[in-house]
């Protein structure tokens, strides 16, 4: 399968394939006539790049962690420590972004009560402003 086989059969966009080439990571694909060709195995390597790349590995992330794969299961704990980090990173957002809601959401509550307070207040103070017969 070509470049561009690959990339419309399996939505990988053009850059990451030629990353992928770039970095020498594709040891069973061949130069058939100028063109790579990719296998099963060149497939799986790059489902697992692009899963790095959705979850926030950047270009550098991804061809590290590809070549300690490639280096065997030796690697394991170097590739969990990567994979903490970036766990870790995600965490730290996501509380971050917990706090901004507490706030916006607070922001939100003091104008609607003054909302319904100037509510009540205009209808109470109408209320009392009722001529007397």
């Amino acid at each position: 399968m070509t470049i561009y086989e690959a990339s419309a059969r399996y939505q990988i966009p053009l850059d990451i394939l030629r990353d992928y080439e770039r970095w020498g990571l594709c040891g069973a694909v061949k130069k058939v006539m100028g063109a790579w060709q990719y296998d099963d195995r060149d497939l799986e390597l790059l489902s697992l790049i692009m899963t790095l790349h959705d979850i926030g590995f950047s270009t550098e992330e991804i061809e590290t962690y590809m070549r300690l794969l490639l280096e065997g299961t030796h690697t394991d704990t170097a590739r969990m420590q990567m994979l903490n980090r970036k766990r870790d990173a995600a965490l730290n957002e996501i509380h971050f972004h917990e706090k901004q809601l507490e706030r916006l959401d607070y922001l939100r509550h003091e104008i609607r009560t003054r909302q319904a307070g100037t509510s009540q207040g205009c209808a109470v103070h109408t209320t009392k402003r009722r001529p007397t017969p």
